[in-house]
Formats: C-alpha cells, structure tokens, sequence
C-alpha cells in the first residue's frame, strides 16, 4: 500500500487568501478609478480640442474678412484711378472738339452765307 501523506492545513493560509482577494479587490477599484479618470480626461481633451477649434475658426475668418476687405480696398483704388482717367481724358478730347469748332466756325459760317447767296 502506498503511503499518502497528507499535507497539514494551517490557519495562516485563509488569512493569506483573505489578503490576496483584498488586495485584487483593491486593484480592481484603482482600476475602475482609472477607467473613470481616463474617461474624465478623454472628455477635458475633447473639450479644449473644439474650443481650440473654434478660435481657429473665428482666427480664420478674421484673416478672410481683412484680407477680402483689402481686396475690395485695392479694386475700389483701381477703379476710382481709371475713372479719374477716363474723365481726364473725355475732358481733353472735349477741349479738343470745341478748339476744333472754333477753329472752324469762322469758315463754317463762310461757307454757310457763300452758298446761301449763290442760291
């Protein structure tokens, strides 16, 4: 017959089970703190993620807008120099038609009285 040894049960080991569920039990709570702390700042981060969105937005905007308004800055310039322009010269060419019917009234008029007393 085989001899079995029986191996003897002391009282410590329950005490040492006690511990180590206790102390799993204690990770299992820093780990649900954890989980709520990664979730609090996963939510802090997608916070400041749009509010850094939107000032961007409101940069970029602002730069369009100036930029847009010196665009029509600069055509509004253009236009009012090629105005002053062509106004210049429609007044050249007007002192030119008057110099020219003057110049040629005299002669106009000769010509007129010419032919009306040949008729």
């Amino acid at each position: 017959m085989a001899s079995t040894e029986e191996i003897p049960v002391t009282t410590t080991a329950p005490a040492k089970v006690d511990d180590i569920i206790k102390a799993l039990s204690g990770l299992e709570s820093n780990i649900d703190s954890l989980d709520e702390k990664l979730a609090d700042m996963k939510n802090q981060l997608n916070q400041k993620a749009l509010k850094e969105i939107d000032k961007l937005r409101k940069q970029v905007t602002e730069m369009a807008t100036k930029e847009a308004e010196s665009i029509i800055a600069q055509s509004r310039e253009k236009a009012k120099l090629e105005s002053q322009k062509i106004a210049t010269e429609g007044d050249e060419n007007l002192k030119n038609v008057q110099k020219k019917i003057g110049d040629k009234f005299d002669e106009a008029v000769d010509h007129v009285v010419s032919t009306v007393l040949k008729a």
